[in-house]
């Protein structure tokens, strides 16, 4: 018998880096650099530069949240503009996607990823 207990995964705040569409073209960029985060800890995405999204944002939002979730893990949208979470609520994805908690803002490059308190 084990008697250690299970490690929780750590929380990372990322920043999508210079992404600031999230629209056909740039959504690659953000699952290359997201996707492998998902598989060792829990996501808070950080979108507070992003000022534009459509479906292929969406849908790379929808497969970053099946990515973390297939890990055991979660994948949180916040910080975003007003109109980008009126866009990803008129999907039905704010309750999934979206925390209500205030999270500072992720810190400008190059340091993207930081652990959340």
């Amino acid at each position: 018998m084990n008697d250690r207990p299970a490690k929780t995964p750590e929380t990372l705040l990322v920043a999508p880096g210079d992404i600031h569409e999230l629209v056909r073209g740039q959504e690659n960029g953000l699952l290359e650099r997201i996707a492998p985060l998902t598989s060792e800890h829990n996501i808070l995405l950080d979108l507070a530069d992003v000022d534009r999204i459509d479906a292929a944002g969406i849908a790379a939002l929808i497969s970053l949240y099946v990515c973390a979730m297939n890990a055991g893990h979660q994948l949180t949208v916040v910080n975003a503009a007003p109109r980008i979470a009126e866009i990803i609520g008129l999907v039905g994805l704010d309750r999934v996607l979206f925390s209500r908690d205030e999270v500072p803002a992720a810190p400008p490059e190059p340091c993207c990823a930081q652990s959340a308190a």
